[in-house]
């Protein structure tokens, strides 16, 4: 029965050889080589048995190759549907540039509730809930994020309500 280091010493080029001239790329026969090369390695006790335990190693090593050569000819047919040229937007406008930094200069917790509260359409209870803090508090927090927005965006607060 032959030893796994003596199987390796003497198959592992002639097999990366091999791999190498279908895959064009000696980087991926090294790493297939040496894939099945692991594989027989965890199940040495019982690939050593085999008649011929480099054949099976062989096919191992193939099979892997194959499969590689399977997944990246998927990928490039799923790329070759893609569209050439990606679709372009605009980014955000003035106004959205102007609102996000004006939200950046407030307090946290204001800043929390306004998003919560106006662009996550979250109810005030629920953010006082989550926030830990009564109802009239998330509400002063909205009534003072509303005037200094408004301030800084030079716009008066028609809101009137929560």
């Amino acid at each position: 029965m032959p030893s796994f280091d003596d199987v390796y010493a003497a198959h592992y080029a002639d097999l990366t050889v091999q791999l190498y001239a279908y895959f064009g790329d000696r980087q991926d026969a090294h790493d297939v080589v040496q894939e099945a090369f692991y594989r027989a390695l965890v199940r040495w006790s019982s690939v050593s048995r085999y008649d011929d335990p480099v054949a099976w190693i062989r096919r191992v090593a193939w099979n892997l190759a194959v499969s590689r050569w399977r997944r990246a000819r998927t990928a490039l047919s799923f790329l070759g549907r893609q569209p050439r040229v990606e679709p372009q937007s605009a980014g955000p406008g003035p106004e959205r540039v102007a609102l996000v930094a004006a939200l950046g200069t407030l307090p946290d917790t204001q800043r929390r509730a306004m998003v919560l509260h106006y662009m996550a359409d979250m109810p005030v209870a629920e953010i006082a809930d989550r926030e830990g803090v009564a109802v009239g508090t998330v509400k002063s927090w909205l009534h003072r994020g509303r005037a200094a927005l408004a301030a800084r965006l030079d716009v008066t607060d028609h809101s009137g309500g929560e």
